[in-house]
């Protein structure tokens, strides 16, 4: 099956704790958006774009992406680590891609798909 045209958007403004001071913190969707891009580019994965955006509301669950593409359910994927998460994020946005409707079922989402799902949202159309 062809892939479709889809976006991770990968939240940039999601804050990690590092320690106990207030400004003990990073913000590990800088990088994942860098560590993405290359990915795609250098697997020749031309169907998937990587997009940062400043806030998807999940603030409680850094790292968070969202998985959209037209005609599509967009999920919504928090508790990433873009470490040891990327290979799985580029995995399950090609199966995304591949599917008709964007619902990959359940055992062939990688592990951290598994837990970290906050939300899946029908496509406009539905």
């Amino acid at each position: 099956m062809d892939e479709a045209p889809v976006t991770i958007f990968v939240c940039v403004s999601c804050r990690r704790s590092l320690g106990d001071a207030e400004e003990s913190f990073d913000q590990p969707g800088r990088g994942l958006v860098d560590t993405l891009q290359a990915r795609m580019r250098d697997g020749g994965h031309t169907s998937v774009t990587v997009t940062p955006v400043d806030c998807l509301a999940v603030c409680k669950r850094p790292c968070t992406v969202a998985l959209a593409g037209a005609d599509k359910w967009t999920y919504l994927i928090g508790d990433l680590d873009p470490n040891s998460h990327a290979e799985e994020i580029v995995a399950a946005a090609l199966s995304f891609a591949a599917s008709e409707n964007g619902i990959v079922p359940w055992r062939e989402r990688p592990n951290s798909f598994r837990k970290g799902v906050i939300a899946r949202v029908p496509p406009i159309s539905a």
